[in-house]
């Protein structure tokens, strides 16, 4: 088994007190593959497919992506640019973000398509996010989509929709739903699409997946029940469970993506995905940063 996560992984800094900023590396398409890696068999791997720059810090986020277990293969680095960096502010458990991103090396991860294809040529899973495609030109955009649809693997999106990476909201709609028209599997988030599509309930959203082509669609609910469609087109609610409160939001979604995915390689049902996924992002956030100790898995 191999699954391929794209994406941008960043500096993080966040606050550590008098003064001082701990640094981290997190972003959500590699916190969902730091999940996958955690906890799919050992003989599955999980590559992470990106580009970074040739200074220290990205070597230094290259030796953490491997010492996660996590391929670094399908990493490229750019002569000049270096990895994108974010701030973090916390109130109450919930974070605010200042971001230092646009010139930053991962802009440049569909820049070679016979790269991607190579890539993706033996994967059974790839993996990707609206982000992805929000930090990428227009031409990159179409390279990567095309490269995913030429794949023989399944392709699984998370529209996590940025407004401020985007031009406009008709831009961002318009490329979310060419994303999803080359998935299989859609994670999308209730509160965003109905946000910026105006759905009126989790059925309006996941009809919409539907007529984009999305066999297995997902609806996150945040923190209320889930509607799922399943790839044989069944409707099914999915209690998510009792809600916590939480010590840090941050890659909540992103290792309940993880999780679930995992599940579902393994052969679980969806309902059986969402409870482990459920269950794990309850953990998560009960803990600071977006990736936790794995033994508290």
């Amino acid at each position: 088994m191999r699954v391929v996560s794209v994406g941008e992984c960043m500096v993080e800094l966040s606050g550590a007190g008098q003064g001082l900023w701990r640094q981290a590396f997190a972003g959500d398409t590699f916190n969902t593959a730091w999940y996958l890696r955690a906890l799919m068999p050992a003989k599955a791997r999980v590559d992470y497919l990106t580009c970074v720059g040739q200074d220290a810090i990205s070597s230094a986020m290259l030796d953490f992506i491997s010492g996660a277990g996590i391929g670094t293969e399908c990493i490229t680095r750019h002569p000049t640019r270096a990895p994108g960096l974010y701030m973090i502010d916390l109130k109450d458990g919930e974070r605010s973000f200042t971001y230092w991103r646009d010139s930053s090396a991962a802009r440049c991860l569909a820049d070679d398509p016979e790269h991607l294809a190579r890539c993706f040529q033996d994967a059974d899973l790839v993996y990707f996010s609206g982000i992805t495609l929000a930090i990428l030109t227009p031409e990159r955009r179409e390279v990567l989509l095309s490269a995913m649809e030429a794949a023989p693997a399944k392709v699984a999106f998370d529209s996590n929709m940025r407004l401020r990476l985007w031009s406009g909201t008709d831009e961002m709609r318009d490329w979310i739903m060419k994303g999803a028209a080359v998935a299989d599997i859609a994670l999308p988030s209730f509160d965003e699409e109905a946000q910026y599509f105006g759905d009126a309930t989790p059925r309006a959203t996941a009809e919409r997946y539907q007529e984009a082509g999305v066999e297995e669609i997902l609806v996150k609910n945040g923190g209320d029940d889930m509607l799922a469609r399943t790839p044989e087109g069944e409707w099914i609610d999915l209690p998510c469970g009792e809600r916590i409160r939480p010590v840090d939001t941050t890659g909540a979604g992103d290792s309940f993506n993880g999780v679930y995915l995992s599940a579902r390689l393994e052969g679980a049902s969806m309902a059986d995905a969402v409870a482990r996924g459920h269950a794990t992002a309850s953990r998560v956030i009960q803990h600071p940063g977006a990736l936790i100790p794995r033994d508290a898995l």
